[in-house]
């Protein structure tokens, strides 16, 4: 390997900690500044594949800023990384996508400097958790894009749930994203004083006529699966009448298989057009990656809410510390 592909490969795994630090809020200003610095030593000298990363990598922020975060410090980290980035990149679409980058982390800067400018009524000492943080003064009403978000996430399970009920074995996917406009639209009409219950109910239709579904599974993923010839041993282990979940076929010695995570096998003809729409496996629903950042940003929210929910019920039991 050449010097400049092995420093080109050094890159590309600083690249790969920094996108597991931005997911860390406590690391996300450090990691953003980290990612700055890349970007600005490294961008004109790399390779077309290394630009693409460095990109895809700056637009992981944009989406953690969108869907997690609203503490100014994050969001002014994040426009000066936006702006060193616009002016490197050639590409006319990521350019466009920069500069909307930027401009949505200026509207929201904006939006916090009125906030803050606005007089307080209350009392000097009134105390709210926001954002984890025990925070001493007037507590800031949430981002109408948090409010939505958050209310088409609960939208979505209850889709889901009312998909199961109906014995539907092709189980409705949900993704919270997908409903967002939807109650956007409806938290407009509120504002337009609009009849709450109409508002309500044409919103509500319009999400159950279009159910959302998951991403398709990433094309890297699909096309590094391995593919197993199927011998003697391995019918011997599996036993004789294990079949292809999808064409229903018995496995037969010399046969091609696909293995997915989950270990379950699939001929390659029939497991592609399956992952070229959904994202898990037919039989046990494990999901695979997507390409979709928007998704796999709430999948991880998700599982780190889940966890925080399961520390402080430990907590709690253990007399540590209790939530107000």
């Amino acid at each position: 390997m050449s010097a400049t592909a092995m420093g080109e490969a050094a890159v590309e795994a600083r690249l790969q900690a920094l996108r597991q630090r931005l997911g860390k809020k406590q690391q996300f200003e450090e990691a953003v500044a980290d990612l700055d610095a890349v970007v600005r030593d490294r961008y004109a000298g790399a390779s077309p594949a290394l630009r693409k990363s460095m990109y895809s990598t700056v637009c992981r922020v944009a989406t953690v800023l969108q869907t997690r975060y609203t503490a100014p410090g994050f969001w002014r980290a994040g426009l000066n990384l936006f702006m060193g980035t616009e002016k490197l990149v050639t590409n006319p679409a990521e350019k466009e996508h920069l500069k909307s980058c930027i401009s949505r982390a200026r509207e929201h800067l904006d939006e916090k400097e009125n906030e803050d400018s606005i007089p307080s009524n209350r009392e000097a000492d009134t105390r709210f958790l926001f954002e984890g943080h025990l925070t001493v003064g007037q507590e800031p009403p949430p981002p109408a894009w948090l409010v939505a978000d958050n209310l088409a996430r609960e939208l979505s399970i209850l889709i889901e749930s009312s998909g199961g009920q109906d014995g539907n074995s092709n189980r409705i996917e949900s993704r919270a994203e997908d409903v967002t406009p939807a109650i956007m639209n409806f938290l407009e009409s509120i504002s337009g004083n609009r009849d709450l219950e109409t508002a309500l109910e044409e919103s509500l239709q319009g999400i159950i006529e279009h159910p959302p579904r998951a991403p398709p599974a990433s094309k890297e993923v699909v096309a590094n699966l391995p593919v197993l010839t199927v011998t003697e041993e391995v019918i011997a282990r599996l036993g004789i009448e294990t079949e292809c979940a999808v064409c229903r076929e018995n496995l037969v010695v010399d046969d091609k298989m696909q293995e997915l995570p989950c270990k379950h096998l699939f001929h390659p003809p029939c497991l592609k057009p399956w992952l070229d729409e959904n994202n898990s496996c037919p039989i046990c629903r494990h999901e695979l990656r997507t390409d979709d950042h928007v998704y796999e940003s709430r999948k991880e929210r998700e599982k780190e809410e889940e966890e925080d929910r399961r520390g402080a019920a430990n907590a709690v039991r253990g007399g540590e510390f209790m939530y107000i």
